[in-house]
């Protein structure tokens, strides 16, 4: 089941702090800070989920990550692909390249690609 454009973004916290508690989550937000039973809304959703559990201490509840950051992305850009660019991801670099990447991204794009190339080959 898919994120919430919130969701998302209460995830990219925990995946940056690692392990949290409430307080934890509402500091690494910037002002103005959501509302802690908007926090607690979002953070039983994303458990219900699947994408983070928690080790209870007392009343307290310490969250952490089920689903790795770039397993989720990934999963996302993949999708994104399928979706919009015919499963091609030739299609999806190729928009890049003539929209948004500048001279010295797509040397290094250009680079990755070799090193890739490389292993392949190996």
């Amino acid at each position: 089941m898919p994120l919430s454009k919130t969701e998302e973004q209460l995830m990219q916290h925990i995946w940056k702090l690692e392990t949290a508690f409430m307080k934890d989550i509402l500091n690494a937000y910037p002002d103005p800070k959501p509302a802690t039973t908007t926090v607690a809304t979002l953070l039983k959703r994303i458990t219900d989920k699947g994408f983070i559990a928690y080790n209870l201490y007392g009343k307290s509840r310490e969250y952490y990550p089920l689903v790795k950051k770039k397993d989720y992305f990934s999963k996302h850009v993949n999708s994104l692909i399928k979706h919009f660019f015919n499963d091609s991801a030739s299609q999806f670099a190729s928009f890049f390249t003539k929209e948004n990447l500048s001279k010295k991204e797509l040397e290094q794009l250009r680079t990755l690609i070799d090193v890739e190339l490389k292993k392949k080959e190996s």
